[in-house]
């Protein structure tokens, strides 16, 4: 197996098993507590205090650049994480999800506080092993991977539910977290080496912080990834009781969920992880952004629509939600500093994660007091503040 094929491999599975329990509790989750008569605005906070471990994951990101040495390298950050995943979840196979809802969500707090970890080494790995000329190519291979994760265990698990029920999907959801340790044993790649002493890495990651956070560019890249994916979070986020309140069934929006939606962005993704490694990828991600935005207000616009109409805009939004993240995840590698590889991509990353927080928190509220179409355009016109601040990044050195 060539080494392009192997990182593929790898990098695939590692993202698989971030997607999986991503599309647990933001795809499955929604759908469910809204079928049992929840209010939208209780749905979207639930939520948005589950993100804030990815949204403030840059705040642990120094302490993975600090440790990593040759007898802790970042596939050690991997494994320790996935097997913390995993042994959150082991629990709430004995705990009932109403009686004990809150020691549930405790657990699933924990959960997401070591799957926002295991994000920043992984983020790394990638930044550390991966070729400027490959990122567009091996971003849409990752986000296949996550993608595939989020339809088994978003749609699937609500398609699964009356037929194996809630813990037979818990105990696949452990299995496939755990199952990419083996993966990235067997095929992973070394690191380049590093500073070999803790002492010395917390003086040279101390140096470049100082430095990268002096440079406007950092800051305009936070700020586009805060903002950028607005709208195409809040549509996500409410997807399920969108389509619930328009009549659709619990059973219809899981194989909605699981194919449709999944198939339309790896399709997304990989025509961007191309397109991203011919052009400038500030292009790639700006077109793919503003295509958003007026996809989203047609489905704003569409609410007399027949069912077809609306499903049709949501799987064109779905193609370009992977198209704009893997054109964006391709420039935030590009700008990012290879002496802060977990701090200054997974800052980055934590910016995109607190965008979908605060989208929930905003579009929960607009909802409640609009509908859902007002909030869903005020939500792309959000969304369209970032252009701004793209057009001002410096074109990066390895784009097309």
């Amino acid at each position: 197996m060539t080494a392009t094929a192997r990182r593929r491999v790898v990098f695939t599975a590692l993202y698989f098993s971030e997607g999986a329990p991503i599309g647990f509790l933001w795809w499955a989750l929604p759908t469910r507590l809204r079928a049992a008569g929840v209010e939208v605005s209780e749905i979207t906070t639930l939520l948005g205090i589950l993100v804030l471990p990815w949204a403030f994951k840059f705040l642990g990101a120094p302490f993975v650049d600090v440790v990593r040495t040759p007898r802790w390298p970042l596939r050690a950050w991997i494994a320790a994480c996935q097997l913390l995943m995993g042994a959150c979840l082991i629990p709430t196979l004995l705990l009932d999800w109403r009686t004990d809802f809150a020691a549930i969500a405790a657990l699933l707090l924990l959960h997401a506080v070591a799957a926002a970890a295991q994000d920043v080494a992984v983020d790394a790995y990638a930044l550390a092993v991966v070729e400027p000329a490959h990122r567009g190519a091996i971003n849409a291979w990752m986000q296949a991977g996550m993608l595939t994760g989020r339809a088994i265990f978003g749609g699937g698990a609500l398609l699964l539910d009356a037929r194996i029920g809630p813990q037979a999907t818990l105990v696949m959801l452990i299995a496939a977290i755990w199952g990419s340790l083996g993966v990235l044993a067997w095929l992973g790649d070394a690191e380049p080496e590093r500073t070999a002493t803790v002492a010395a890495r917390r003086r040279e990651v101390m140096a470049a912080v100082v430095e990268v956070l002096r440079r406007r560019q950092t800051w305009m890249v936070l700020g586009f990834a805060a903002i950028g994916g607005a709208g195409f979070e809040a549509v996500g986020l409410l997807v399920g009781p969108y389509l619930l309140d328009r009549g659709f069934s619990q059973e219809q929006i899981g194989a909605f969920l699981f194919l449709p939606t999944v198939a339309a962005m790896i399709a997304g993704a990989g025509a961007a992880g191309l397109l991203a490694d011919r052009i400038d990828r500030r292009y790639a991600a700006g077109g793919s952004l503003v295509a958003m935005a007026a996809t989203i207000v047609a489905l704003a616009g569409a609410g007399a629509a027949p069912g077809w109409v609306i499903l049709a805009l949501l799987v064109l939004m779905y193609f370009l939600i992977g198209a704009m993240t893997t054109a964006s995840y391709t420039l935030f590698m590009d700008l990012t500093d290879p002496r802060l590889g977990a701090t200054q991509l997974s800052a980055a990353m934590s910016a995109t994660n607190l965008c979908e927080s605060w989208s929930a928190f905003a579009v929960g509220r607009l909802t409640q007091s609009l509908g859902y179409g007002p909030a869903f355009t005020w939500m792309a016109v959000a969304s369209l503040l970032a252009l701004p601040l793209l057009a001002g990044l410096p074109k990066p050195a390895r784009s097309g």
